[in-house]
């Protein structure tokens, strides 16, 4: 099958590498002047990779689209309106798109596939991959279980069969909503662990979790998903690789935060912490632990504050 990667950053680029090692056709796209993409066409290599021969590299987007069956697109959440635009206006006859990113668009609080779907035409069909692991670990040929999910029964399936492997065991997503939400609100909780991690109470993760998971099962329910998605592979089956992990970007950006030091990576929490506080209030439910990373990130609360509000709250029933 013909697979083109659009988006050469570290999922983009390691996607291309598994897809390729399992036998498909791939080609990953990227910007001619953007760095990742120059040091993998000039080297072939990134730091975690080394790219076959049979990986082809292309800044043409046009010919990148025109030769692919399935488009998996894995660039910023937070881009991805403007480069859909980009996308739509070419002929997506017979291709199917793939969303491997997680986010939710912070202005708007609409979830990826909502924003693909405003654009695409109605016969292309959208997909979503997500749940836990990182290169890195997947690199090393470190095995993790992953989720597809679509409101098309036929092509997740399809997607499913295609691109498992002994690396990647997929298991089919059955809510759309919560697997978009649960997959996007876990980094929000990833930078909470690292507010924990930078203030020396990382003891308290198991109540971040717990209460965590909680809260975001109440707002995929509000919104009209089954709030059981919350405690799936899409959020909390990839806590560990968010809360914990030294790889995580989101972890590491909360525990540099509170250290008053500068992060200098992409953390997708930081705009999907404003979009959950945004969803929150429209469907009035209430997100203590995302206002109090949304008040940290704004520097209008301190740590120490936001961690009281948390944890220390006035008593209540656990359930």
């Amino acid at each position: 099958m013909k697979v083109t990667l659009l988006g050469c950053g570290r999922w983009g680029s390691f996607i291309g590498w598994y897809l390729d090692k399992i036998g498909h056709d791939i080609t990953i796209w990227g910007l001619s002047d953007a760095p990742q993409y120059i040091e993998l066409v000039t080297t072939r290599k990134n730091n975690m990779l080394t790219f076959r021969d049979s990986i082809s590299f292309s800044d043409d987007l046009e010919a990148s689209v025109a030769r692919a069956d399935v488009l998996i697109i894995s660039i910023s959440s937070q881009q991805l309106r403007s480069f859909i635009q980009r996308v739509a206006v070419l002929d997506l006859s017979g291709k199917k798109i793939v969303l491997c990113m997680k986010g939710i668009e912070a202005t708007t609080g609409c979830r990826l596939s909502e924003i693909v779907t405003q654009y695409v035409p109605p016969y292309v069909p959208v997909a979503i991959w997500v749940g836990p692991g990182h290169p890195q670990d997947f690199s090393k040929g470190i095995p993790n279980c992953m989720v597809i999910d679509s409101s098309d029964d036929e092509v997740k399936h399809f997607l499913i069969s295609e691109f498992s492997s002994d690396l990647i065991r997929f298991y089919v997503g059955q809510d759309l909503i919560g697997s978009e939400v649960g997959a996007a609100a876990k980094n929000t909780i990833g930078i909470a662990a690292g507010m924990l991690d930078g203030m020396n109470v990382s003891s308290l993760k198991g109540a971040l979790m717990s209460r965590g998971t909680r809260e975001i099962a109440r707002l995929i329910a509000a919104m009209g998903g089954n709030e059981l998605s919350a405690y799936g592979l899409c959020h909390l089956g990839d806590y560990e690789a968010t809360l914990f992990s030294q790889y995580s970007h989101n972890r590491r950006f909360g525990e540099m935060l509170v250290k008053g030091e500068k992060f200098d990576k992409l953390a997708e929490g930081v705009d999907t912490t404003k979009a959950l506080v945004l969803l929150g209030e429209k469907y009035n439910v209430d997100l203590p632990i995302c206002k109090g990373v949304k008040s940290v990130i704004e520097g209008k609360m301190t740590a120490e504050q936001a961690l009281n509000d948390m944890f220390l709250r006035s008593i209540k029933s656990e359930f």
